[in-house]
């Protein structure tokens, strides 16, 4: 099968997102590119009431406008002492136009009273795979657990990482290098459980 066979686009236009997703799918064969790589990408609407829904629509949509193989994740952080907020808003936490450093800063506001042993948090992500029709061809989704720090420590990832601590390693993603966040990421996981059926689709002549 030739290269051009698995070309597989990243429904992102986050580069720290589409190097993290690319460096997981480069082994298997896959000649990876991002929503970046096009002059005309469509700007999806994420109205959907669920990560699922929402990483549905943005591969279909996304797929179905270039042409093109598409994998979309939305993905987000659910903290426990919220009900699971701020889940599918975790990008717009502290409004519409907010930065990363908005929402972490919101964040922490929030839970600044909450102790250490009601700080439990999990990042969720759900993954998609459309075909160029826009057809769902696959999906997974993965979780990793964690509880949200008093104050951010680390520069790596993106996000909520400087807050979020892996309670095992006693570091946050923001400390943890992007070698061991791959393997334990809720994203990793997800990417991880994919794999298969993306390699099962490209073996079997889908991939066109």
């Amino acid at each position: 099968m030739s290269p051009a066979a698995l070309n597989l686009t990243i429904g992102t236009t986050n580069l720290a997102k589409g190097r993290e997703l690319a460096e997981l799918l480069r082994p298997h064969g896959f000649h990876v590119q991002t929503l970046k790589d096009f002059a005309n990408p469509l700007a999806v609407v994420e109205d959907g009431q669920t990560f699922a829904a929402n990483a549905q629509k943005k591969a279909s949509q996304q797929a179905k406008h270039l042409g093109a193989w598409v994998l979309a994740d939305d993905s987000g952080i659910e903290i426990d002492a919220l009900g699971g907020k701020p889940g599918i808003y975790s990008a717009r936490f502290a409004g519409e136009e907010a930065t990363d450093e908005d929402n972490n800063e919101k964040l922490l506001a929030v839970l600044s009273k909450v102790p250490w042993e009601k700080r439990g948090a999990q990042y969720y992500c759900h993954v998609a795979l459309a075909d160029p029709s826009g057809a769902i061809r696959a999906e997974s989704s993965g979780i990793c657990r964690g509880r949200i720090r008093f104050e951010a420590a680390g520069t790596n990832g993106f996000g909520y990482d400087p807050l979020f601590e892996i309670v095992e390693y006693h570091r946050t993603f923001g400390e943890l290098g992007p070698s061991v966040k791959k393997v334990i990421s809720h994203r990793g996981r997800a990417m991880r459980a994919i794999v298969p059926l993306l390699t099962h689709l490209a073996g079997s002549g889908s991939w066109t």
